[in-house]
């Protein structure tokens, strides 16, 4: 088949999925399959095709982190405390409250933080703080989206019906919702194992890692008689959910939370305690 005749071809495929106007949604989807088995698309387009459809029909409450899950900066902290803080986490911006998470004065950028180091004056973190956004949890995703856009905004804080507050929101939440997930320094390729070294010595785990691999990697023995996974045994250890940061002492390993959402666990830096310190972390 000549080049020619080739380009045809393809210009004819999409006249004719062109000429069949979608009634009501479901044809719409049908249709984007249809272009996807003719090759007209592929996957990942068809994806975030179908991504931003679902945008314009979810709501903020969708997606947002909730209050318990917020990593926020209290405006009377120390400053030696709130930099290890701000490291760990490892957020490019946090809101900082005065007291209580229901009263968020201001959104730091931790590349803020540089002025610390920078500057011979007194660092004063109130003076760097940047307006809160506050939006309900019923507003839409992709109307967000296009306020993001448009105020160049990154983070909003989620309020309920009476005012409080009930999470926040990034535009990363809104993205991943299109794109899917947006990869960060602690995220595996998804062919990496579930036990991953690092360098400087700890370990990069899934939750859902197995115990019997988890001993079989770090020379561990914890039972694996009442949870298969790592994370069953860290949860059960804590009693509840944790969230992000929290760590625990299990036997003599170290344990914290990297990521974890209102349902689940997701991910735990692990570290091996030198026997010497176990009885000073336990006590």
């Amino acid at each position: 088949m000549s080049e020619t005749s080739s380009k045809a071809g393809w210009f004819e495929h999409i006249s004719t999925l062109l000429s069949r106007k979608p009634e009501d949604r479901e044809q719409l989807v049908a249709l984007l399959h249809s272009a996807y088995e003719r090759d007209l698309i592929d996957a990942d387009a068809l994806a975030m095709i179908e991504g931003v459809m679902q945008v314009s029909e979810m709501q903020v409450r969708d997606v947002m982190v909730s209050r318990s899950q917020m990593d926020t900066i209290d405006i009377n902290e120390k400053l030696e405390e709130v930099i290890p803080f701000v490291i760990e986490t490892a957020h490019s911006r946090f809101p900082v409250t005065d007291g209580s998470k229901d009263q968020v004065i201001g959104v730091l950028l931790a590349k803020d933080l540089l002025r610390y180091y920078s500057s011979k004056e007194v660092f004063n973190i109130r003076d760097m703080l940047r307006p809160v956004v506050y939006i309900p949890e019923s507003k839409r995703l992709n109307i967000l989206l296009k306020d993001f856009r448009s105020n160049r905004n990154h983070i909003a804080i989620v309020v309920d019906e009476y005012g409080g507050v009930a999470g926040l929101v990034t535009i990363e939440d809104v993205l991943e919702q299109i794109v899917g997930d947006i990869e960060d320094e602690y995220d595996f390729d998804e062919d990496d194992a579930n036990i991953v070294a690092d360098t400087d010595g700890h370990y990069r785990v899934r939750a859902i890692a197995e115990i019997s691999s988890f001993n079989e990697t770090l020379g561990a023995s914890f039972s694996d008689r009442d949870f298969d996974t790592i994370g069953g045994l860290v949860i059960n250890e804590f009693g509840r959910l944790p969230e992000n940061g929290e760590s625990i002492t299990i036997e003599d390993f170290s344990f914290t939370v990297i990521r974890a959402d209102s349902r689940r666990l997701h991910l735990l830096k692990v570290e091996r305690i030198k026997p010497e310190l176990i009885d000073t972390v336990n006590s």
